[in-house]
């Protein structure tokens, strides 16, 4: 039986200079898509998989996040006067019970690998998610937890992948797999030009990782952008340990960019039970 996977990784240091100005003061993790921020849709994917620890590796200037999933009794309090009960509930079970947050300051900027190495003694010696944000993908179920079913399927790694465009490989992690056995990862490459790329299968924003990736992490030099890639570790990792690419389930937005954070709003706001039927009949009309 493998072990359950209690602790997600949110690696939410960056400054998402892509959304200057409206990052200069917010966090990017902080956009919301209708009326949840990223990071919040982040979080509820990762207990609907079954984490328990949530650990925050954060910067200097994403207070907002901390004070997002901490308890507001003033808050509280004037919602309960006016008789706003559903919403003392939304707040209140932004965190449930039984789920703790854990923020790690990352004293440098090093890169998604020196993030992920920040986490290690919140997470010790046992399998983690690590979830970046930026890729809000909607799946049912969730993400990953469909990866939390193929990790008990098989143990190992699973890093979640999609097909791309062969042009669009540069701007991704891309795998080579063994489809004969589990989809098992023989090779990876970080954003190798198209006629380098070993397939078009690209890592996306979620990983269930093993604890060793934090030694390959800790003897990773530093790699392209002069930062520690975790691409580099996992590469390293494939000799050791298997690693499996897995094909969700769903539809991802690459809410890092000015676009797919658009459609992702569009696609949510058609969704969401209060805006979708009159945002639905507005794009209507826009649309002629």
């Amino acid at each position: 039986m493998q072990t359950r996977v209690r602790a997600a990784v949110f690696p939410v240091a960056g400054r998402g200079t892509r959304f200057l100005p409206a990052t200069k003061a917010s966090p990017k993790e902080m956009l919301p898509i209708v009326d949840k921020p990223l990071i919040q849709y982040a979080v509820e994917e990762a207990i609907a998989a079954g984490a328990e620890k949530l650990v925050f590796i954060t910067g200097s200037s994403k207070r907002a996040i901390e004070d997002h999933f901490d308890s507001d009794a003033e808050l509280e309090s004037a919602l309960t006067k006016a008789g706003k009960h559903d919403l003392v509930k939304l707040i209140r079970d932004i965190v449930p019970e039984g789920v703790t947050c854990i923020y790690i300051r990352q004293g440098e900027p090093l890169g998604l690998g020196h993030a992920v190495l920040c986490a290690r003694p919140a997470v010790g010696d046992e399998p983690f998610y690590v979830h970046l944000a930026d890729d809000l993908i909607d799946g049912d179920p969730p993400c990953l937890k469909q990866m939390a079913a193929e990790y008990a399927r098989h143990g190992g790694s699973v890093i979640a992948v999609e097909t791309v465009p062969a042009n669009e490989t540069s701007s991704y992690g891309i795998v080579a797999i063994d489809t004969a056995n589990d989809n098992r990862i023989t090779q990876i490459v970080e954003k190798p030009a198209p006629a380098d790329a070993p397939s078009n299968l690209a890592v996306v924003g979620r990983y269930l990782l093993d604890p060793a990736i934090f030694d390959k992490l800790q003897h990773t030099g530093r790699g392209a952008g002069g930062e520690i890639q975790l691409t580099d570790a996992i590469a390293d990792l494939l000799s050791d340990k298997p690693v499996h690419a897995y094909a969700f389930s769903g539809d991802r937005y690459d809410c890092g960019s000015k676009i797919g954070y658009l459609k992702a709003t569009v696609a949510y706001g058609l969704q969401h039970p209060e805006t979708g039927e009159e945002f639905r009949a507005h794009l209507k009309d826009l649309l002629g």
